[in-house]
């Protein structure tokens, strides 16, 4: 099959996905987002087998790949962003730095957290990869942690989740604390996830940095960062 344009992929998509829509499956869907979007009704799953078809793009750019999410994020139904995030994921590594600027504008666009996170896995993994060349890459995630969007600030404080022992643990605690005089749910979540992910790899170093600071985050990031600590 010849490559196709983004326009063609995108028809490709809708008609896949379109004779799947489950009305009432997408009324528990929409009610977990606490109806804050639209949905066709199709889980995860079936979402995926219905475009195992779809053709390799291994050679498309990063600007093709960027404008097929967009046309995802403008369909209504919050399935066709779960696409695109998959889609991304999938091809992470036709991205670059150059590519961030413009993922964070899709985190805040439809923001919650499903799509947050899945995009803050995309660019954990550009800048990983990244730094391997460029020993300042992460210095794009500074930018992101004074961002004005805490959805953008959730992205930078949860950028090395899996990164174990390639973490930046300077980074991290400094993130951790700039963040922790905040209120917001989902910026106190953020910092618990991504302390009890590096406690995995560095269980006494976590334990030090919460008892030391202890003070200064909420009983929420505390909980979390905690889990797996005893």
């Amino acid at each position: 099959m010849n490559t196709p344009t983004v326009a063609t992929l995108y028809a490709h998509i809708d008609s896949a996905l379109r004779p799947l829509a489950d009305a009432q499956q997408a009324l528990p869907m929409r009610a977990y987002m606490l109806d804050q979007f639209a949905f066709l009704g199709i889980r995860a799953k079936p979402r995926r087998q219905a475009l195992r078809g779809l053709p390799r793009l291994n050679t498309w750019t990063a600007h093709d790949l960027l404008a097929l999410a967009d046309a995802l994020w403008a369909a209504p139904e919050r399935e066709f962003q779960y696409v695109a995030v998959d889609l991304l994921s999938k091809y992470e590594r036709q991205l670059g730095m150059d590519s961030i600027a413009h993922l964070l504008e899709l985190v805040q666009r439809k923001s919650w957290w499903d799509t947050v996170d899945a995009l803050a896995g995309v660019v954990g993994d550009i800048v990983l990869r990244a730094r391997a060349t460029d020993a300042h890459a992460q210095r794009a995630m500074d930018d992101c942690l004074v961002h004005p969007s805490l959805w953008v600030r959730r992205i930078a404080m949860l950028h090395q989740l899996g990164w174990k022992a390639q973490t930046d643990q300077e980074r991290l605690f400094r993130y951790a604390l700039a963040l922790a005089p905040e209120t917001d749910f989902f910026i106190r979540k953020a910092i618990g996830w991504a302390l009890r992910d590096h406690a995995r790899t560095q269980p006494e170093a976590v334990r030090q940095f919460l008892a030391l600071h202890a003070e200064k985050f909420s009983g929420l990031t505390r909980r979390e960062a905690g889990k797996h600590l005893g």
